[in-house]
């Protein structure tokens, strides 16, 4: 897969839903019904972070509910792109980005959304054909006025920024010209998976679903 594939699917997926629920989840019990809830309210694309020992298994049960589409977060090597696809993800996502793990995903044909977060990264990875970016983490980085300042000499690139948003800020982000979407989870609180309270998170998720772009 060439990168300039890789970002057209990764901005039609960005266009889906104007949040990406980004999910840190161990119990693979509650994936599915957590995936139901979101996509329910009107956020089909998953991202799972590889952050916890069973996220590939929480993949694989996403993998499984109709109309969602779920992709790995936190790629960091080679190995985590075909351990990711082995799980069913669609997509992957990066916190930054270096030459093996994009020959990685564009040789098992995974989309990339690697991430930056200077306009060095940026330019590097449209030197290459990256056109859609994530930005992170974002508010550690200076938020939606660092993302407006760095994309107005790149108005190629386009982002969804990651990291520290949340459902006050994001409206910030997502009235900039250069930001697709934007990740958050604050769309899955721990308390409420915890409890298993569905319809809660379905309604956060409409709410996140409802932002304006």
């Amino acid at each position: 897969m060439t990168p300039e594939t890789a970002s057209q699917l990764n901005a039609e997926l960005c266009l889906r839903a104007p949040v990406v629920p980004v999910l840190v989840l161990n119990d693979v019990s509650k994936a599915r019904p957590l995936a139901e809830a979101l996509v329910a309210g009107g956020l089909p694309a998953l991202e799972v972070t590889l952050r916890t020992p069973n996220a590939l298994g929480v993949i694989s049960e996403m993998a499984k509910v109709e109309g969602g589409v779920v992709g790995a977060g936190t790629l960091l090597s080679p190995q985590d792109v075909t351990n990711a696809i082995e799980a069913g993800a669609k997509f992957g996502v990066s916190p930054g980005a270096t030459d093996k793990l994009l020959d990685a995903c564009e040789a098992q044909d995974l989309p990339l959304l690697p991430g930056v977060a200077s306009s060095t990264e940026a330019m590097r990875l449209l030197e290459r054909g990256y056109t859609v970016q994530k930005f992170f983490p974002a508010a550690a980085n200076g938020g939606a006025p660092a993302l407006k300042a760095i994309g107005a000499p790149i108005p190629q690139v386009k982002f969804c920024p990651t990291g520290g948003i949340s459902v006050k800020t994001a409206p910030e982000y997502l009235a900039l010209s250069n930001t697709l979407c934007v990740g958050g989870s604050w769309v899955a609180p721990a308390d409420l998976i915890e409890k298993s309270d569905w319809k809660a998170v379905e309604e956060i998720a409409r709410e996140a679903a409802s932002l304006a772009r």
